[in-house]
């Protein structure tokens, strides 16, 4: 992103946004609520406009097809079958559905078998994982995803963490969560986003391999280190 400008309601969102993120690592994005964190990733995602500025991949071309997006909602369609719910972008542009590799992306996230199931019928956490799988089939190098865990218990969440770091492996994606820990277990680069208007804040760089351990030292003490920031920021 470069220069990117955006205004709402007469108020400065944020104004010559410069975001940088590393091909095939997660980056992610905290900051206090109402900051503009969500509109920032609807504009990457080509869902809405900035005011200025412009928003490119590493090969100086537009970003549009290349995007799969997941939020905080998982979207499923109530009447149709988890298969189906994978398949519902290919669908929605008349693409061929392919159901093989749809039941494998399935299978990837630990649903074999549930391919039939309504949403009704999968607690909060398999909904999720399809959601998953929806995104994954989309086959898109760029992953944007805003607080997708954020409705989870805790033991829930830890583990569709761990399976997003696998099966996200090679995408370039930015993450926005309010979770330090969460932001700290998956990510390579951390920024805060914070402010009026909204600046990012030096990117900090995480040591290892997601998913990290919780008890990880280094995970720790930039968890800490985070939780100072971002309290910083509330109190400002």
């Amino acid at each position: 992103m470069r220069g990117l400008d955006r205004y709402f309601g007469g108020h400065t969102l944020f104004e010559n946004l410069n975001l940088k993120v590393a091909p095939g690592k997660f980056a992610v994005l905290l900051g206090p609520s109402g900051v503009g964190k969500t509109t920032l990733l609807r504009i990457i995602a080509g869902l809405e406009r900035p005011d200025a500025g412009s928003v490119l991949a590493s090969d100086g071309q537009p970003l549009a097809g290349r995007v799969a997006y997941m939020g905080q909602q998982d979207f499923l369609l109530p009447w149709a079958r988890a298969l189906d719910n994978v398949m519902l972008g290919a669908r929605l542009r008349g693409a061929r559905a392919e159901p093989e590799r749809a039941k494998h992306l399935l299978a990837r996230v630990g649903l074999q078998g549930r391919e039939r199931a309504l949403p009704a019928e999968l607690s909060g956490g398999q909904r999720q994982r399809v959601a998953l799988a929806r995104t994954l089939y989309e086959q898109r190098p760029v992953v944007l995803m805003d607080e997708p865990f954020s409705s989870l218990d805790s033991i829930t969440r830890a583990h569709i963490q761990d399976l997003a770091a696998e099966v996200l492996q090679g995408c370039t994606v930015l993450l926005i969560t309010h979770d330090p820990m969460e932001a700290c277990r998956l990510g390579h680069e951390l920024l805060v986003f914070a402010g009026a208007p909204a600046k990012l804040s030096a990117p900090i760089a995480v040591p290892g391999a997601p998913p990290r351990a919780v008890d990880d030292e280094d995970v720790l003490h930039i968890q800490a280190r985070l939780l100072r920031e971002l309290t910083g920021t509330l109190a400002a």
